[in-house]
């Protein structure tokens, strides 16, 4: 399967790239009893799926601080270490337990600008199968309204198949 999985590979309607690709994903990841395996490869794979992803990662809740988060397995640059919950986009996120999606990070109020080349953001809560939070995934564009309802959808699937609870 590495060496067919590209970009070019996928269907290019969105809602036919996701559906592979959770299928996909969950053959790699199928039986890994460790998170941060899980999540690294889900991070690599949405990365290679989708070339307009400018940073695609995770920020996994801080055992030791449980209202914060820290950075997890990405692809893309430097990522910020640490977010406390409620603040920004990821805190946010963390906060609600819901898919956060910001057309225009700039007027997100209080958004925390780890890369300045980020326009637009979409951020999903990972909630174990016991509804846990354990981490939110991240995914951002250098685009304006780069993400809708059929991303906020694919991601949401692929974290509930990946790491066993109902995002909704």
């Amino acid at each position: 399967m590495a060496e067919t999985f590209t970009a070019d590979a996928l269907p290019a309607d969105k809602a036919a790239r996701y559906a592979l690709l959770r299928q996909e994903i969950a053959a790699v990841t199928e039986g890994e009893p460790d998170e941060v395996a899980r999540m690294a490869s889900v991070a690599a794979m949405l990365a290679q799926a989708f070339p307009s992803f400018f940073w695609t990662g995770f920020y996994r809740v801080d055992p030791a601080k449980e209202a914060e988060l820290v950075v997890g397995p990405y692809q893309g640059t430097l990522g910020c270490l640490r977010i406390a919950f409620g603040r920004g986009v990821c805190g946010a996120a963390a906060a609600r337990r819901q898919t956060v999606n910001v057309e225009d990070v700039e007027a997100f109020a209080d958004h925390i600008a780890c890369d300045s080349r980020s326009r637009s953001e979409i951020v999903v809560p990972v909630l174990d199968g016991k509804g846990r939070l354990i981490a939110v995934l991240d995914v951002d564009s250098t685009h304006l309204g780069a993400f809708d309802a059929v991303d906020a959808e694919g991601l949401e699937a692929i974290v509930r198949d990946v790491f066993g609870s109902d995002q909704s």
